[in-house]
C-alpha cells in the first residue's frame, strides 16, 4: 500500500485520520463520495496513495474511486495553493476582457488555469460564472474575496494582498 512520499512525518497521522474517515462509512452504500470529500478535507486533494487507501477500506477497486475522483470537479487529483484564483469565464466577463486576466495571471505568476505555482501560494482556475456580471471581467480568491471591473494593471496589486 502507498503512503504519503512528502518525507514530512505527516503519513502516520494522516494515514491514522483517513482511516477514521474511512471506517465511518465503511458498511455505507453511497458512502464514497463523502469519504473522499473528507479526505481532501483533510489533505487538500486526493494523491494516488489516499484513492488506494479509500478503495481499500470500502472495498471499492481503484478504478471506481479514481473513476468518481476524475469525474467531480469539486475532487482535486494535484495538490492546490494556499489562495485559489477563481477567473470567471461567464459570458459578461468573457466579452469584457477576462481573457486579458488569464493572461495577465500567467505572466504574473507563470501558471495556466488548472496549474498551482511552484511555491503553493497560487492556484488559478476558470470557472463558468461567479454571478458578479455587472463587476465584469471578475475574479473571485479564496471563494470569499471578488474583485471586479478588473485590467490587467490592478492585478500585481490584488496578488500582493495575498503574499
Amino acid at each position: 500500500m502507498e503512503e504519503c512520499t512528502c518525507n514530512c512525518g505527516c503519513a502516520d497521522e494522516l494515514t491514522k485520520e483517513l482511516d477514521k474517515i474511512i471506517a465511518a462509512y465503511r458498511n455505507q452504500p453511497g458512502g464514497l463520495i463523502q469519504v473522499l470529500t473528507k479526505a481532501q478535507q483533510l489533505v487538500g486533494y486526493l494523491p494516488r496513495w489516499i484513492q488506494v487507501r479509500v478503495a481499500e477500506g470500502l472495498g471499492l477497486s481503484l478504478q471506481e474511486v479514481y473513476g468518481v475522483c476524475s469525474f467531480y470537479t469539486f475532487f482535486s487529483l494535484i495538490p492546490k495553493g494556499r489562495h485559489k484564483i477563481s477567473i470567471c469565464a461567464g459570458t459578461a466577463c468573457y466579452v469584457k476582457g477576462s481573457q486579458t486576466i488569464v493572461k495577465t495571471l500567467h505572466e504574473l505568476l507563470g501558471i495556466k488555469p488548472g496549474q498551482t505555482t511552484a511555491d503553493s501560494r497560487f492556484t488559478v482556475e476558470l470557472v463558468r460564472c461567479i454571478g458578479a456580471c455587472g463587476l465584469a471581467p471578475a475574479v473571485i480568491i479564496d471563494d470569499r474575496d471578488v474583485h471586479g471591473r478588473l485590467t490587467p494593471e490592478l492585478m500585481p496589486a490584488i496578488l500582493e494582498q495575498y503574499q
